[in-house]
């Protein structure tokens, strides 16, 4: 199944996202941005995936569409979602939290 790299932004700068735009970029692995400031209904969803507005999130999903190909792992209600994989979704990674994530997705060579 074909996937690709959706990235949950905002339209303020953010170092977490430029960390997370440079690992992908570095890597020459494609994505797609989804701004929260700009898509209410992005913005919810990233509420009820997170229950905060962190960006970025990652998440695999098929080609277009800006949800992930399966549920993500569940958090304990308000834990911070902060580097945590959770399957097919991460956020405000690290730099090596990401490679780590991107390499049990597929999407980094070993």
């Amino acid at each position: 199944m074909a996937q690709e790299l959706v990235m949950y932004t905002r339209t303020a700068t953010c170092p977490w996202v430029s960390l997370a735009r440079q690992v992908l970029r570095d890597n020459g692995l494609p994505y797609r941005e989804v701004n929260i400031d700009q898509d209410p209904a992005a913005r919810e969803r990233l509420l009820g995936w997170t229950g905060f507005l962190s960006v970025p999130t990652i998440l695999v999903a098929e080609p277009g569409s800006d949800l992930p190909i399966a549920p993500p792992a569940p958090l304990a209600q308000g834990a911070s979602p902060r580097g945590i994989d959770r399957g097919v979704m991460i956020t405000e990674p690290d730099a090596q939290q990401l490679a780590v994530w991107l390499l049990a997705r597929g999407f980094l060579g070993q």
